[in-house]
């Protein structure tokens, strides 16, 4: 494909951020990784990616009013921009694109907001340069970009192996309000794994033995098929909870003080620090975030499921 034909309009896509409602780690491979189990929710926390004709490759951001945007890169660094330029060297495609970020997710919060932008940015350049990639192609690409960017693609309730990027829709029955509670501090993934890993080393004798290759809880799966929250709320897991805690105890202060607002559960979001609280429905929800305001904490509430990657 050639360079792009002047007046092509720009081409805006959603994604979502997400929770993960499940997080099984495998122990440590040799290559550094671990084999991951999860159920993700895609939740009503938006991302939005314009992308317009350019000769060259380069990237804005912007804040929905609510998160800070001071640490998100805007150079090659950046997910989305490292998108459309493998994208383009997939497909052949010899013009560039200026993408704008309008962020509404938390940044480095361990809610995929980075994954939500490259998986729009993947899908903005397809319709921008016409490069009619199939599903497959994409996601092809997503899981070269990250373990959650396929998810941010696909969107709704899913269950992800592998390193994440193995995806099989959950079936999931009515919607989970959730309350997100940000941090100012955002946490570094690979350090809270390397917590974990260390955790596991020194505690190994009072541990269970830790598979190889985790399973989602077969709970999860029936409660999200119930489409009920309560028993939902028994079920979460996140074996990087720990990690997470040990590394800022002050999140499960956070977590105490949701379940002392009437949240039915709270969990770590991912490699945290966000933290998110399952409640019985929106208005309960509402309720606990304003609960929580009233002792200092900023809560946002947001749904699930939600699709993936779209044009608007």
């Amino acid at each position: 494909m050639g360079a792009f034909e002047p007046g092509t309009s720009p081409v805006r896509v959603r994604a979502a951020g997400k929770v993960n409602i499940y997080l099984g780690v495998g122990e440590l491979q040799d290559d550094g990784y671990h084999e991951l189990a999860t159920a993700f929710q895609a939740l009503s926390l938006f991302e939005e990616v314009t992308a317009t004709a350019a000769d060259d490759f380069s990237l804005t951001v912007e804040s929905d009013g609510f998160i800070d945007v001071s640490d998100v890169p805007v150079d090659e660094s950046n997910l989305a921009l490292r998108a459309a330029r493998l994208l383009a060297e997939s497909a052949g495609v010899s013009a560039g694109v200026h993408l704008h970020i309008r962020k509404g997710v938390p940044v480095a919060g361990g809610m995929g907001g980075g994954s939500a932008d490259a998986a729009a940015a993947l899908v903005a350049c397809d319709a921008l340069w016409d490069t009619r990639q199939s599903s497959a192609q994409l996601h092809e690409l997503a899981a070269r970009l990250g373990a959650d960017v396929p998810f941010a693609l696909l969107g709704g309730t899913a269950i992800g192996t592998g390193r994440g990027d193995e995806l099989t829709p959950a079936l999931t029955q009515g919607r989970f309000d959730w309350v997100l509670v940000p941090s100012d501090a955002g946490m570094s993934t690979p350090q809270v794994y390397g917590a974990l890993d260390e955790i596991r080393v020194r505690h190994r004798a009072d541990l269970p033995v830790v598979p190889r290759r985790p399973r989602v809880d077969d709970e999860v799966l029936h409660a999200l098929r119930a489409g009920d929250s309560r028993r939902l709320a028994e079920a979460l897991g996140n074996d990087l909870q720990v990690a997470a805690l040990s590394l800022r105890p002050d999140l499960a202060d956070t977590i105490d003080a949701g379940l002392r607002a009437g949240a039915l559960a709270g969990i770590v979001s991912g490699s945290g620090p966000t933290i998110a609280l399952l409640c019985a429905d929106a208005t309960a929800a509402l309720a606990v975030r304003d609960e929580l305001a009233l002792v200092g904490y900023v809560g946002v509430h947001a749904y699930g499921p939600v699709p993936g990657a779209r044009v608007v």
